[in-house]
C-alpha cells in the first residue's frame, strides 16, 4: 500500500504538471462515469495530499478525493517531469537533488542535475530536474519510468477509473479504494478525521494531539501507529522501522509508551517523511554516505532495519528478525532490540 510520502509525491505531480489547466475527465472503466461528468471541463486549482488521502481542487467548487489503498496507482503520460519532488501549491518544500543538498527554487532560472539512481527492484527514485519532456510514469507504492515510446494520448489500458486529460498531460487511475467527486465541506469532513500530516502541520499542538491519542490508549502502540485517525499517513514499512528506531516493542500498550517516546516517534515521523517525499524511497537508515547510500537507494534491503528481513540477523544485534500478523498486517521487529 502507497505510504504518505508516495501520495504527496503524487499530488505534486499533479500541482507541477495539471494545476492551471482545463482538464477533460472520463472514467473509460465506467464505474465513475456520473463524477466524471461533474468535473469534465473544469480547470484544476490545486492538488493536496493528507496522509495516504489525495485531493484535486477544480474551479466548479468540486474536488477529487482518491485513497489508492493496497493496489492503487496513477500512471502519467504526455509532456511531464518525472520528478515529483517540487513545490506543491502552498506546499513549504523546496526541491533537492540525491545528496541532500538544496536545489534552486523554481523561477530562478537555474538548473541543477540531480544523480541518476535507478533501484534495482523497479522503485525508481527521482529521474530529472527541469523542464517536462516526453515521459510515461506510474506511481503507487514505488514509481517507475517506462522508455518505450508512444503517442500521445495513449489508449486506456485496463480497468482505468478516471482519466485526467489535458493538452500536454494524461493521469489515469485503476485500482482504488475510493475514487469521488466530493464538495468541500465533505473533504473537510474526510480530513477532520485524519491524524496530523507531519507535511501540512508539524506544529507542537499537532504533536501533542498525537501524543495524547497515543497515550491514552489501551492498544498497542504497532497499531496505533497505522491508525489514521491518530497520525496520518504511517503504513506497514514506516510502522516497523519507526518503532525500531525508537527500540520500543510494538505490542507495548500506548498508555504504558513514555512520553518522551511518544513525541520522539512523531518527531521521528516528521524526518523519515521528509526524506522520503525528497527522495523517493522509504529510505529508514540515517548516516549512510558514499556506497552505502548508493546501495540503499538501490536496493530495499540495504535501507531498512527491520522491515521484510524475517529470520535475517539484526543489523545491530544480530538476533533473527521476527515476524507476526497483528490487525491483519504484518509486523517486523528485533525481539532483542525492542524489549
Amino acid at each position: 500500500m502507497p505510504e504518505g510520502h508516495s501520495v504527496h509525491r503524487i499530488a505534486r505531480q499533479f500541482a507541477r504538471n495539471f494545476v492551471g489547466h482545463r482538464v477533460s475527465v472520463s472514467s473509460p472503466q465506467g464505474r465513475f462515469a456520473a463524477g466524471a461528468k461533474t468535473l469534465d471541463g473544469t480547470t484544476m486549482t490545486r492538488a493536496t495530499a493528507v496522509g495516504k488521502q489525495m485531493f484535486l481542487e477544480f474551479d466548479n467548487g468540486l474536488w477529487l478525493r482518491v485513497h489508492l489503498g493496497l493496489y492503487g496507482a496513477w500512471d502519467f503520460a504526455g509532456e511531464i517531469t518525472t520528478d515529483a519532488t517540487i513545490r506543491s501549491a502552498g506546499g513549504r518544500m523546496g526541491q533537492t537533488n540525491q545528496r541532500g543538498t538544496e536545489l534552486p527554487d523554481e523561477g530562478t532560472g537555474l538548473e541543477t542535475d540531480a544523480d541518476y539512481l535507478d533501484d534495482h527492484d523497479g522503485e525508481d527514485s527521482i529521474h530529472s530536474i527541469g523542464a517536462p519532456r516526453k515521459a510515461r510514469l506510474r506511481m503507487s507504492e514505488s514509481e517507475r519510468e517506462d522508455d518505450s515510446d508512444f503517442d500521445f494520448p495513449p489508449p486506456p489500458v485496463g480497468a482505468v477509473r478516471v482519466r485526467l486529460l489535458t493538452d500536454t498531460a494524461c493521469a489515469d487511475l485503476r485500482g482504488p479504494t475510493a475514487c469521488e467527486a466530493v464538495s468541500a465541506f465533505e473533504v473537510q469532513q474526510v480530513i477532520d478525521r485524519l491524524g496530523p500530516d507531519p507535511l501540512n502541520d508539524d506544529s507542537a499542538a499537532a504533536e501533542d494531539r498525537v501524543v495524547a491519542r497515543i497515550r491514552k490508549s489501551n492498544q498497542p502502540i504497532a497499531q496505533l501507529l497505522m491508525d489514521q485517525s491518530v497520525v496520518s499517513g504511517i503504513g506497514n514499512v514506516y510502522r516497523a522501522e519507526l518503532l525500531f528506531r525508537a527500540r520500543l516493542d510494538p505490542y507495548t500498550p500506548g498508555k504504558q509508551v513514555p512520553e518522551d517516546a511518544a513525541r520522539a516517534l512523531w518527531r521521528d515521523w516528521v524526518h523519515l517523511l521528509d526524506v522520503g517525499v525528497r527522495t523517493g524511497q522509504m529510505m529508514t537508515m540515517d548516516g549512510l554516505t558514499g556506497e552505502d547510500y548508493r546501495k540503499a537507494m538501490a536496493k530495499r534491503d540495504d535501507r531498512h532495519w527491520v522491515y521484510h528481513r524475517t529470520g535475517l540477523p539484526c543489523r545491530v544485534c544480530g538476533t533473527h528478525i521476527v515476524m507476526k500478523e497483528l490487525a491483519n498486517r504484518k509486523l517486523y521487529w528485533c525481539p532483542n532490540c525492542q524489549q
